[in-house]
């Protein structure tokens, strides 16, 4: 009986009238429900105006048991940008657009450099992807060769600044795991094409839907987000790195990350994406699963 939550990026406020829209009430200063727990999909910090409080409220309710927290790709982001490198620098550059990303964070805890260090500390134990025997969850992209790389060189799913170091200096197989599992798969377009994100950034590659078979899509349906002059041409195996694709068959898996606008919707009856952009005027979303394999669209409950 978990209610999955999607990205929260720093909007304490909906967060607290999701919670108790769902029935979580405060016991000794944290949300608890006498039956059920949340399992918070990732994206907790940046972009939105009470960020410590959302921490407050996400790692007041993990310390309790009272919900699971996975690792998104801004706690990612901001475990790299405060790591320095052996040999100078951080990890993660300390560019304009990196800066500007984790500003609102960063003015948020000004003066309060322990605390932020502490929450830091707190990002390195969230595991990278959640599963039981009914269901999985994961920020980005569930991708069965990934997983089971991480099973097999991560301790309870969780990263270490050795292998964070070591993903960013010589690991490959691993940087591009935790690239696709915390920030989606990429396709890149056909030459001489590109767009502008959300952000301004100009792209060559689009997020696209690892749920569908990419041999049945063109460019144009499978990115995630419509995109103008994608080519309505079908996707050739050369086109693709990897052609495994979630299937009908798994086991339902929620996860957030790609912004998504209006009402929430099944992808398929199996497939939940909860990230409705609360934080560009969007929607805070949850599901309230309790067990079924095939998800029910009535499930849903938003902010």
């Amino acid at each position: 009986m978990l209610d999955l939550i999607g990205d929260i990026h720093g909007h304490a406020d909906e967060l607290e009238s999701l919670l108790q829209k769902l029935g979580y009430k405060k016991v000794s200063g944290v949300y608890a429900h006498p039956e059920r727990k949340v399992l918070f999909v990732g994206d907790y910090i940046d972009r939105g105006p009470k960020i410590r409080e959302t921490l407050q409220i996400v790692k007041g309710m993990t310390d309790y048991g009272y919900a699971i927290a996975l690792m998104g790709n801004h706690e990612y982001n901001a475990i790299c940008f405060h790591l320095q490198q052996k040999e100078g620098g951080h990890i993660r550059k300390h560019l304009i657009k990196n800066i500007i990303q984790h500003y609102e964070t960063l003015k948020q805890f000004q003066n309060r450099q322990e605390e932020y260090e502490e929450y830091i500390e707190w990002f390195m134990t969230l595991p990278l992807f959640y599963e039981d025997k009914n269901l999985r969850a994961v920020h980005a992209c569930w991708n069965e060769k990934n997983i089971t790389f991480f099973k097999d060189k991560l301790k309870q799913n969780c990263l270490t600044t050795a292998l964070i170091e070591s993903a960013n200096t010589s690991d490959k197989v691993l940087y591009d795991a935790i690239e696709e599992t915390l920030k989606g798969k990429e396709l890149r377009l056909p030459d001489g094409l590109s767009f502008s994100d959300k952000d301004g950034n100009v792209r060559t590659d689009i997020r696209y839907k690892w749920w569908e078979d990419p041999l049945k899509m063109t460019f144009e349906t499978i990115s995630v987000h419509p995109v103008d002059n994608l080519p309505s041409v079908e996707i050739k195996a050369s086109d693709v790195e990897d052609l495994q694709y979630y299937k009908e068959k798994e086991r339902p898996v929620f996860f957030g990350h790609y912004w998504l606008k209006n009402q929430p919707m099944l992808f398929k009856s199996n497939v939940c994406c909860l990230d409705y952009s609360v934080a560009k005027g969007g929607l805070l979303v949850a599901y309230r699963f309790d067990g079924e394999q095939e998800l029910d669209q009535e499930k849903f409950v938003v902010v």
